[in-house]
């Protein structure tokens, strides 16, 4: 029985809606994570950069951001399971278009550049509308245990995608993992039409549009807890997300072949493993009410995590550390996700949504472009180590000065 308590808690399952848009995830989640190596990997190869590793990442970052924003003002208007059909049939062409290109062996940067341009621009559209559907179809007071459903099903395909992706790219080559991730997509596009309709809630002869955007803006501005969530998450991202720095470091400092290999693919799966193992047993977690100052305190082991990587040469010590790291990391989304789906309203939550999706994956990838260009500038080692330091000094900045923040309790 204690055991028990301690594990993920599975009772937002019992919802059939909700277990098909978890399974649609789920299906799609491996293949996503095989592009997520593949693409900086062909990159890598074709310049021998990691300051292109970054600039690819930032190139999805313009459309991610505006579409990510706009999309979220579209989810508050239109039928949410219908813009989610439309947007994860765009992400999956896109996908396709890059097992396209590896076939033909062009290996052209910039038509590479142009469909991860496209690929984050579809996928702009669909996060929102996909976060703003939970509450419709989970209880309020089981939305942290779903947040913490949602973030381990990620998790298992972020640990498998990698691992796969290292084994396989010298084995069966670049374009059988695109066609693997196109082929995931399509599925969990069936799976999205079998999910009910979510009309609009609210005023009717509300409109998409930049309007709409400054309004869910204004909206941030007036809630500190919603403002200081975001935040923290950009910080913490932007500061001390590695990965960029990952092909480098697998050949560099942990010896591994210029081709991929295990040193690749255990650097990129090690932060997914720690937010697996954490979603697993976060039963306890999930209960915690103290939300404000537990995201302060997660985010601050993240950055000691990552730091700590910065001095080590050991593949496995590394490993263990990001593991530790995604485990936090784990913590904060729950959190986070559980602050930002109570505090706003329905028809506010396609807009917070799409903000919120600019901060989980825009950060990151922003993260790219630093990590990469401060990779060449001054080594990759000492470069993880420096991100990790300055997030700890900014979560203590944020957590004196954001005293509202840090004493928020989620509602009963």
């Amino acid at each position: 029985m204690a055991l028990r308590g301690v594990l993920l808690d599975t009772t937002p399952l019992r919802i059939p809606a909700y277990r098909r848009l978890l399974t649609s995830s789920a299906v799609s989640a491996v293949g996503s994570q095989l592009t997520a190596v593949a693409v900086p990997f062909e990159v890598f190869r074709i310049t021998g950069s990691s300051t292109w590793v970054g600039i690819s990442s930032a190139a999805g970052l313009v459309p991610l951001v505006l579409f990510s924003l706009w999309g979220g003002s579209v989810a508050d208007v239109v039928d949410r399971r219908r813009l989610m059909v439309l947007s994860l049939a765009g992400v999956a062409a896109s996908s396709a278009a890059l097992a396209v290109h590896a076939v033909s062996g062009l290996e052209s940067l910039v038509a590479l550049l142009a469909l991860v341009v496209v690929q984050q621009a579809a996928f702009g559209l669909y996060a929102p509308a996909r976060g703003a559907a939970v509450p419709r179809l989970v209880p309020t007071a089981q939305l942290p245990a779903a947040m913490a459903l949602s973030t381990t099903v990620f998790g298992v395909g972020a640990v498998a995608g990698p691992l796969l992706a290292g084994s396989l790219i010298p084995l069966l080559g670049l374009p059988v993992l695109y066609l693997v991730d196109t082929l995931g997509l399509v599925a969990a596009l069936v799976l999205v039409l079998r999910l009910p309709a979510m009309p609009v809630s609210g005023a009717p002869g509300r409109r998409a549009g930049a309007g709409s955007v400054l309004e869910g803006f204004r909206y941030i501005g007036l809630q500190q807890v919603l403002l200081v969530s975001f935040l923290a998450d950009v910080l913490a991202m932007v500061l001390g997300m590695p990965r960029a720095l990952f092909p480098e470091m697998a050949r560099e400092v942990y010896g591994g072949p210029a081709d991929g290999g295990l040193a690749l693919g255990v650097l990129y799966a090690a932060i997914p493993v720690g937010s697996l193992l954490g979603g697993l047993f976060s039963g306890r977690v999930v209960r915690m009410r103290r939300h404000g100052v537990l995201v302060l305190v997660s985010i601050a082991v993240w950055g000691a995590a990552v730091a700590a990587v910065g001095l080590t040469t050991s593949l496995w010590v590394a490993a263990v550390l990001l593991a530790v790291a995604g485990a936090a990391d784990l913590a904060s989304m729950v959190f986070r996700g559980a602050i930002l789906q109570t505090a706003a309203t329905d028809e506010m939550r396609g807009r917070m949504q799409g903000v919120f999706t600019v901060v989980v994956v825009g950060g990151p990838r922003l993260a790219d472009l630093v990590h990469g260009v401060a990779g060449d500038l001054v080594g990759a080692r000492a470069a993880v180590g420096l991100g990790g330091v300055l997030v700890l000094v900014a979560t203590a900045v944020l957590a004196v000065r954001a005293k509202e923040f840090r004493r928020y309790v989620a509602p009963v």
